[in-house]
C-alpha cells in the first residue's frame, strides 16, 4: 500500500515537472493579430503566402484574416477596434489625417506598388485605343478610392475627361461591381484579378489595358494600424513586418505556378490556371512590392493622383502617416 502511494506521488511529480517545462518554454506564447483586407484578390498573394507558409507563426503570431469589402468599411473596422491591422489603400490613412484624428493611422508595410486593376471591355477589341472610351458607359469604382482615382488619372493622361467624355457609373457597391458588369451594366469596367481573367475565360469581357502599368509606382495597398496600437505593440508590428517581407521575397523567388498552388486555398472557386495567369500578370507589371518600405517618389505620385481627383486638402508629408522603421528593420534581416 505504501509502495503504491509513493508510486502515485512520483507520477504526480513527473507530470507537474513536465507541465512546468511546457510553461517555461516548451509552449511558445503566440500573439493574435486581426487583419481586415479590403478585398480578396490574387493581388495580395504575398499575404496569403505568409499565412500558408507559416511565416507569421514562425514569428509567434496567430493571424486572423477577414475580408472587409471596400476601403471605407475596412477603415471603419480599424478605427472601431474590430481589427488590429488593415490592408487597404494608403489614401485612406490620408483621409483620416485630413480629418484631424488624434490617433492617426500609420502605414508601416507596403504590399503592392502599382494599381491592381485592369480595363475590361465587353467587346473584344482588335486594336484598343484609349479614345474608344469616349461616349462609352464606364462602370467605375467608389469615388475617392484608389482604383477610381488611379483610373481617372490614367484617363486624363490619355486626354479623356472622366466626367465629361463618358458616362461614369459610381453608385454600385465595390463587392457588386463585377456582378453588375456580368449582368449587362456598362461597356467598360475596372477589375482586379482573378475576376478579370475569369471574365475572359467565360467570354464576358476582355482585358485591353492595365491601370497598374499606366499609373506608375504607388503605395497602392499597405498594412496600416493606429498609432496607439504601434505604441503598445512595437514588437508585434515588427514581427508582422518580418513575416510579410519573407513572403515578398518568396513570391519573387518562386514561379507563378508555385505561388498559385500555395494561395489556392484562398480561391477555392477559382481554377488553378486562372490563378497562375493572374499571378503572372501582377509579376510582369511589378505589382508585388519586393520590399515593405514605402518609397518617397511613389508617395509623391500618390499625392499627385489624389490632387488630380480633387480629394487632397493639402499635400501630406510621409512622416505624418508613414513609419518605415519596421520595414527597414525587416529588410536588414537575412532570410
Amino acid at each position: 500500500m505504501l509502495v503504491k502511494r509513493y508510486s502515485i506521488l512520483a507520477l504526480a511529480l513527473v507530470l507537474l515537472f513536465a507541465g512546468g517545462l511546457v510553461g517555461c518554454g516548451g509552449g511558445k506564447k503566440t500573439t493574435t493579430v486581426k487583419i481586415g483586407e479590403v478585398t480578396r484578390s490574387v493581388f495580395y498573394a504575398p499575404q496569403y503566402v505568409a499565412l500558408e507558409k507559416g511565416f507569421f507563426k514562425e514569428e509567434g503570431l496567430d493571424v486572423e484574416l477577414q475580408t472587409t469589402a471596400g476601403g471605407d468599411k475596412t477603415m471603419t473596422a480599424l478605427l472601431s477596434g474590430a481589427i488590429d491591422v488593415a490592408l487597404v489603400g494608403a489614401e485612406t490613412s490620408i483621409y483620416v489625417y485630413q480629418q484631424g484624428a488624434e490617433d492617426p493611422v500609420i502605414n508601416f508595410a507596403q504590399l503592392t506598388q502599382t494599381d491592381g486593376t485592369f480595363l475590361v471591355s465587353r467587346d473584344e477589341a482588335g486594336g484598343f485605343d484609349w479614345a474608344d472610351l469616349k461616349d462609352s458607359i464606364f462602370l467605375g469604382q467608389r469615388k475617392g478610392g484608389m482604383p477610381q482615382m488611379a483610373g481617372e488619372f490614367t484617363l486624363r493622361k490619355h486626354g479623356i475627361d472622366p466626367q465629361g467624355d463618358l458616362e461614369l457609373i459610381q453608385n454600385i457597391e465595390f463587392a457588386n461591381i463585377a456582378a453588375a458588369f456580368a449582368s449587362g451594366t456598362g461597356q467598360y469596367v475596372q477589375l482586379f484579378e482573378p475576376q478579370a481573367s475569369i471574365f475572359e475565360r467565360e467570354g464576358k469581357g476582355h482585358v485591353v489595358a492595365s491601370f497598374g502599368t499606366e499609373s506608375g509606382r504607388l503605395p497602392y495597398t499597405v498594412f496600416m494600424t493606429k498609432q496607439s496600437y504601434i505604441n503598445k505593440n512595437k514588437e508585434t508590428v515588427q514581427k508582422f513586418t518580418n513575416a510579410i517581407h519573407k513572403a515578398q521575397l518568396w513570391v519573387q523567388e518562386h514561379t507563378p505556378e508555385e505561388t498559385a498552388v500555395t494561395i489556392a486555398p484562398y480561391f477555392k472557386d477559382t481554377d488553378q490556371d486562372i490563378i497562375v495567369s493572374a499571378v503572372k500578370r501582377y509579376l510582369e507589371q511589378g505589382s508585388y512590392a519586393e520590399s515593405p518600405v514605402l518609397e518617397e517618389e511613389a508617395w509623391d505620385n500618390l499625392l499627385d493622383i489624389m490632387e488630380s481627383a480633387g480629394e487632397l486638402k493639402a499635400r501630406v508629408e510621409p512622416a505624418k502617416v508613414v513609419d518605415n522603421g519596421f520595414a527597414e528593420s525587416a529588410v536588414r534581416i537575412k532570410p
